[in-house]
């Protein structure tokens, strides 16, 4: 494809990502407004969550004022020239900036100096992966930084917690990740969970997970019982919408599992908020097709 049409269609995936909600996120929020109290402070946060995403979506404005950073996960035909694709998204994040899809979020560490377009060292994340298809799957993900805040991570053993390497210990730990976050990061939020890896391939797994569909199923059955066990779990808390108190603390828990080294056993707990911005767009020869 043209790296200039191809530019396009990259700018259309990032407003997507940045102003609608994804089907099932919103099927979420709107359950879990039903199950909060009439005139709690719990229904009335969950009330103005569903009016603002509506407003987003019809004004084509972005979900938050905090549009995150972007991480992309890219699968490409095996030995894809991947430098002009690289320069294609970087000029179409640029041009998201300007048409304030994006808010310019690229900070220099040392100098305080905002890069104005959301480029810079390490921003925009990149992950490749090839495969033997001919066609390219672009999966973007919109991470805000005040859920980005509220991840954490585990090191099995861990004595204060009683935690021991299983998955009892692993229930331990996210459900002490969810109770410490307090409703900070924008509550209710998705749980996505790595077990193994490294300190980094755990993080960087977790938040692919945020990938999954929240209606999905685990095919591990063990995970699929702990998934759901840590989402009723999670939302008996009582912390709710926002922190305001309420039955709606969780949209959803997902789990994953990468090999470990024998000597480590890490529990990687990324935090998503409510606003769970993620859209994928499939590129097969010239046809385009965007899907959440």
């Amino acid at each position: 494809m043209d790296p200039k049409i191809l530019e396009q269609h990259l700018l259309e995936l990032i407003r997507r990502a940045s102003t609608v909600l994804p089907p099932d996120i919103v099927d979420a929020l709107k359950a879990g407004y039903r199950r909060e109290k009439a005139g709690s402070p719990a229904k009335s946060a969950m009330k103005s969550m569903l009016s603002s995403l509506e407003l987003s979506r019809c004004g084509s404005l972005p979900l938050c004022q905090d549009t995150g950073v972007l991480v992309w996960h890219i699968h490409h035909p095996d030995g894809a020239e991947l430098l002009t694709l690289i320069k294609a998204i970087e000029q179409a994040v640029t041009k998201a900036t300007e048409q304030t899809y994006l808010r310019p979020n690229a900070v220099d560490l040392l100098t305080g100096k905002n890069s104005g377009n959301n480029l810079g060292d390490g921003s925009p994340v990149f992950y490749f992966h090839p495969w033997k298809k001919k066609e390219w799957q672009f999966d973007l993900l919109l991470k805000g930084g005040g859920c980005e805040n509220c991840g954490t991570q585990y090191k099995l053993p861990e004595t204060s917690l009683n935690a021991g390497r299983d998955l009892d210990g692993v229930y331990k730990c996210v459900l002490d990740a969810v109770w410490r976050a307090q409703g900070k990061g924008c509550s209710p939020g998705v749980i996505c969970v790595c077990l193994g890896g490294s300190r980094d391939t755990g993080m960087a797994e977790a938040k692919r997970l945020s990938f999954r569909k929240l209606d999905d199923k685990n095919e591990i059955p063990e995970l699929a019982k702990l998934e759901e066990r840590l989402y009723k779990d999670c939302n008996k808390l009582g912390i709710g919408p926002m922190g305001y108190g309420g039955k709606t603390t969780v949209l959803g828990v997902k789990i994953g599992t990468l090999y470990r080294h024998p000597a480590t056993y890490y529990v990687s707990v990324s935090y998503l908020c409510w606003s769970a911005r993620r859209c994928q767009m499939v590129v097969r020869g010239k046809k385009v097709t965007y899907n959440q």
